[in-house]
């Protein structure tokens, strides 16, 4: 506590839009709960409740099994104390009606339009544009909240490195560092980032990964099957920033280290054919967003409140002012992916230094339990087969490649006002694509020849090290990677059709150059009263 008192302090409204998800959303209610009872931020009320602490939870499960697991957690932590909120469907689409049509219309691509009877899973953006307004009626109007948008996959904790392997610990103090940085700076939009799993999608990892895979291969295959496990502790260098990228130089990120080693998670003791075991058993989770090779570590670097300039929103770990509300990611029409960095882009040009990011960041895991089968993911599908599907995911990875890349060739030589040139507008959408086109050829190219070098390897993989289950889960994994990442591939297809391209490319364009307007709209939905 400083000078300024208790009374000072800001009150936080914490949004988390879940669809279909109830471990995940467990987790992340937990990390709260134990980051209030850690940290004690703002105190507790008579009743016991932590006073500056308040979640929303925004419903968006498609099954009623799982829409009854959230509010059964909710009950669960506001008898612990957490002053927890459900916005469920019914209210959502109440409070959708409550706008008057006219300004209902104007932000109708950013609130959906979907029918009362398929009223969910209406998409991450949409979704939470809804908990804004929601987070806004909660407000106690004291002029001092801070509105902390999160994804359910997320928790308020930090990983390490440990001679055990990873450990995830709530070392960090968020709500009371952040607190400051409101209080002592004039930023309206604070971004912190994300480790553990990588917060893009394996459309856009598979030739990285594979090369560690192989690099792993041909490491463990020079080990005795039965000694003990040589894949722990071992003096790997750690993945940078964005080392889980194929295109990281897209982003200006350096060259990382070609391959990055295993570290066995597995308790010792144990044996190298367990270790490869444990390896295969992991093999499908990647196509749900895990990295095995390049999660992201956390890094200390000093002062938690120091800040740096912002380019990109990470859309579950964003805090904003009432002011900041203004400043939201658009184009949840598209559903497509890298709407974070896309709007970022934006709110940098707009804003400018008052777009910040700070060393906070969360732990993204993709996977809460171990049956995937129970948890949504948008554009992942699971046939009776055990097949996986990502082609939608692909295809809204490489349009939201397309529109992010547009922002960024835009930003170079114009300005946010001149967006509603529709002709330059396409014009710069059509340039970057013909680029961005060949760049992913030759990553799909580059995936298809390392597949054939883990056909070798499995040809003459030693047969006491590679059973029978380890290596039928490799053969699955280089199934489920050519049907996605082949030129035949119905992502591919997509991609490949020109007729798609341009219907995609007109989206883009008749977004970006309604971006003003619909922006426009929205503020007059937010603005203090």
């Amino acid at each position: 506590m400083d000078a300024t008192g208790a009374r000072a302090q800001h009150h936080f409204l914490i949004g988390i839009p879940v669809a279909d998800r109830p471990a995940h959303l467990r987790q992340c209610l937990e990390s709260i709960l134990q980051l209030c009872r850690l940290y004690g931020y703002g105190g507790q009320d008579e009743a016991g409740r932590y006073a500056r602490i308040e979640v929303v939870v925004s419903e968006d499960s498609r099954e009623s099994r799982h829409a009854a697991a959230h509010r059964a957690l909710i009950e669960a932590y506001r008898a612990q104390g957490l002053r927890v909120v459900h916005f469920d469907l019914p209210e959502q689409y109440a409070l959708l009606q409550s706008i008057p049509e006219p300004a209902r219309r104007a932000v109708v691509r950013l609130l959906t339009d979907q029918p009362a009877e398929r009223y969910y899973q209406k998409g991450q953006a949409a979704n939470r544009n809804l908990c804004i307004l929601k987070m806004r009626q909660c407000a106690p109007g004291t002029g001092r909240t801070l509105y902390y948008l999160v994804d359910s996959d997320q928790a308020f904790l930090v990983n390490r490195q440990t001679a055990e392997g990873e450990v995830a610990v709530p070392a960090l103090n968020y709500f009371y560092s952040i607190d400051r940085i409101f209080r002592t700076t004039d930023i309206r939009v604070l971004s912190g980032k994300l480790v553990g799993d990588p917060p893009v999608s394996p459309a856009v990892m598979a030739a990285n990964f594979l090369d560690d895979t192989l690099a792993f291969l041909e490491r463990i295959a020079a080990c005795e099957a039965r000694a003990p496990c040589s894949f722990h502790g071992q003096a790997t260098p750690l993945p940078g920033d964005a080392a889980y990228h194929d295109m990281a130089k897209l982003f200006g990120f350096a060259a990382q280290t070609p391959a990055f080693g295993y570290r066995c998670p597995l308790p010792e003791p144990h044996d190298h054919a367990a270790c490869l075991d444990g390896f295969t058993d992991r093999l499908r989770a990647f196509f749900f967003g895990e990295h095995p090779t390049r999660r992201t570590g956390f890094r200390y670097a000093g002062d938690l409140n120091a800040l740096t300039p912002a380019r990109t929103i990470y859309p579950g770990n964003t805090v904003v002012d009432e002011a900041g509300l203004r400043y939201i990611i658009p184009f949840g029409h598209l559903r497509l992916r890298m709407s974070g960095p896309t709007a970022g882009r934006l709110i940098q040009a707009e804003i400018g230094a008052r777009f910040a990011t700070a060393n906070l960041p969360m732990l993204h895991r993709r996977i809460a339990a171990d049956d995937t089968r129970d948890e949504f993911r948008p554009g992942v599908i699971e046939g009776p087969d055990a097949a996986i599907d990502i082609s939608n995911e692909f295809e809204r990875q490489f349009f939201g490649d397309l529109m992010l890349f547009s922002v960024v060739a835009w930003l170079e030589t114009r300005d946010l006002e001149a967006l509603s040139d529709a002709e330059a507008v396409a014009a710069t959408v059509a340039r970057v694509e013909s680029g961005l086109l060949a760049l992913y050829a030759e990553k799909r190219d580059a995936v298809n020849a390392r597949l054939e070098a883990l056909d070798r390897w499995l040809d003459t993989a030693p047969a006491g090290l590679c059973g029978e289950p380890a290596c039928d889960r490799f053969r699955r994994f280089r199934r489920d990677l050519a049907a996605n990442f082949g030129a035949g591939s119905a992502a591919w297809r997509q991609i490949g059709d020109p007729a798609h391209r341009a219907m995609r490319r007109g989206q883009i364009v008749d977004a970006l150059t309604h971006y003003r307007a619909e922006r426009a709209a929205w503020d007059k939905l937010v603005r203090p009263a």
